[in-house]
């Protein structure tokens, strides 16, 4: 249903770090930038970072991006915690939302929820 997806950030360089980090795991990279703002995906820029443009704080977003494997789900949050993000849920089953859901949560440096998810089985 979605094509792309940006989401602003207040600090480009430290969200660019991070998501430079944990989307290599999912065989994710950058494949666009126009000044700050970043466009990162697999075959086709379809997650993009800017800068934040209107004053104030803005609401938690949350974002879910596909990961092939359990493993690399893992490999994920792995990548975010040795990037000091902060573990909402670490990798596990959420059988509450289907039995092979298998999902992993953390925060960006802009404090959005982001989650690595593998539907497939074991």
């Amino acid at each position: 249903m979605l094509d792309h997806l940006g989401i602003q950030s207040r600090d480009i360089p430290a969200s660019s770090a991070f998501y430079d980090t944990v989307l290599a795991t999912l065989g994710a990279r950058r494949m666009m930038e126009f000044g700050d703002v970043i466009g990162y995906g697999v075959e086709r820029p379809d997650f993009w970072i800017s800068p934040a443009t209107s004053p104030g704080t803005g609401f938690e977003t949350h974002v879910a991006f596909t990961a092939s494997s359990r493993a690399a789900v893992q490999a994920f949050h792995d990548a975010a915690v040795g990037a000091g993000a902060e573990v909402l849920h670490a990798p596990r089953v959420w059988p509450e939302y289907h039995p092979t859901y298998f999902g992993a949560f953390v925060r960006d440096p802009d404090g959005n929820n982001v989650e690595a998810v593998c539907h497939a089985p074991e």
